[in-house]
């Protein structure tokens, strides 16, 4: 197979991590104390037990936190080192919430449903950057995965709380959950890297489009193409007459509209496709 484009706008998922032993949302990865994790990753769940969704993101933070980037994250990262020595564009936009594209050395890279570690506070709305481990004392040894766990129950004020203002509001994990639509201020935050200086939301809101709009190669990673609104990138790119590769071990509903689906372990099935 050989591509030969100028910009390319890649899509990456849970698949691409999986090899890293990180957990994936769907399959038997998806479980959480007999939870499904689509159950626990909603604004409406945290609102009514912050404790027991914070349990589950300690966890998935602790065990992420442990993990390296796979051969495809450091594939991926020199690839994108080859498009800046001719003066090509790659970028990563990443339903992804582990940072190991940037890890890899990734610097293009767009977190569409934010990461695992930046937080929000409640009160004030600061987002800020946290890779303390534990989050705070009182998650300290919790967040048993084991069905039939005893929630911790622990008190609002002992959770993580805002230390940017003194407001002391309690903190979120600053990811997009299933409940809510991502916002322009979040869309700023998350295309703030790749843009790598500041813009007006008006301006940033439509990178993740253009992207799309004028990539010359689309490739979708390790992902079931189900969640929106990423699950519609590669049938808008396909539309414009774009080849979009697949990536993925089984067909998905983006696979139709696929010109290649390439089925396999992502470690094995990117370097062949794109050799440096």
């Amino acid at each position: 197979m050989d591509f030969s484009f100028k910009k390319c706008s890649k899509r990456a998922s849970a698949g691409i991590s999986a090899a890293s032993g990180i957990p994936t949302f769907r399959g038997k990865g998806g479980f959480w104390r007999g939870y499904a994790v689509q159950t626990l990753a909603a604004l409406s769940k945290f609102k009514e037990n912050p404790s027991l969704v914070w349990e589950c993101y300690h966890y998935r933070r602790e065990i992420v936190l442990t993990k390296q980037p796979t051969l495809a994250h450091y594939h991926l990262a020199e690839v994108e080192k080859q498009f800046e020595q001719t003066n090509r564009k790659f970028v990563i936009i990443t339903q992804n919430i582990d940072e190991l594209h940037t890890k890899a050395g990734s610097k293009n890279v767009i977190e569409l449903h934010g990461s695992l570690f930046k937080t929000q506070c409640m009160e004030c709305g600061i987002i800020a950057e946290n890779y303390n481990s534990p989050i705070c004392p009182a998650l300290l040894d919790k967040g048993s995965p084991e069905e039939g766990t005893p929630d911790a129950a622990i008190p609002t004020e002992m959770l993580p709380t805002c230390t940017v203002t003194d407001c002391n509001g309690l903190l979120r994990p600053y990811i997009i959950w299933f409940d809510e639509d991502p916002t322009p201020e979040h869309m700023e935050q998350s295309c703030m890297n790749t843009l790598q200086k500041k813009l007006p939301v008006s301006v940033v809101c439509v990178c993740i489009d253009e992207w799309l709009n004028n990539c010359d190669l689309c490739l979708i990673i390790g992902t079931s193409s189900v969640v929106e609104p990423a699950n519609e990138f590669g049938p808008l790119v396909a539309a414009r007459g774009v080849p979009v590769a697949e990536f993925n071990l089984e067909t998905t509903p983006a696979t139709p509209s696929c010109q290649y689906h390439i089925p396999g372990l992502c470690d094995t099935t990117l370097i062949k496709a794109l050799p440096l």
